[in-house]
């Protein structure tokens, strides 16, 4: 095999192991929830993030909270057991429900971006996310919807 043929096929395998790392991390579905709500917030499980793949425990990045009591949903992303990021879909441009890819939130409306702390990443949008506060309590999460971060 001469030089260009062995540099075309490593470049080649290199980018077909990249791009499959990406489609395999993406294959889990968004996982929706309605949530419990309660007098000052909502709860949830932490269980909800939980994925059992083939006998081994791995976590989703992020659960989407639905409840007909919200105007909008709200992201919740997972950082460790004890961090977590409670972000409303939003956005603070014109006010379009965002999309969740990964660690970015995606407005259809307008392009705008942000990621998975709530801060603007790409325009027009100037401000950042909306960031309900996340208590830990043993297996459970509570959202207060009462104040923002």
């Amino acid at each position: 095999m001469n030089r260009r043929d062995f540099l075309l096929n490593s470049c080649a395998a290199c980018l077909g192991a990249a791009a499959s790392a990406s489609i395999f991390s993406s294959c889990t579905s968004t996982r929706y929830i309605s949530g419990t709500i309660v007098k000052d917030g909502l709860t949830l499980s932490k269980d909800e993030f939980k994925l059992d793949q083939k006998g081994n425990i791995a976590y989703r990045s992020f659960v989407i909270v639905r409840n007909e009591t919200l105007q909008y949903p709200i992201c919740i992303y997972r950082f460790s057991e004890q961090e977590y990021t409670a972000l409303w879909m939003r956005c603070t441009h014109q006010g379009t429900e965002l999309q969740a890819s990964g660690d970015v939130l995606q407005c259809p409306a307008h392009g705008s971006e942000f990621n998975n702390r709530g801060k603007v990443t790409n325009g027009p949008a100037d401000r950042d996310l909306r960031i309900f506060p996340v208590t830990v309590n043993n297996k459970e999460l509570f959202i207060d919807l009462r104040k923002q971060s």
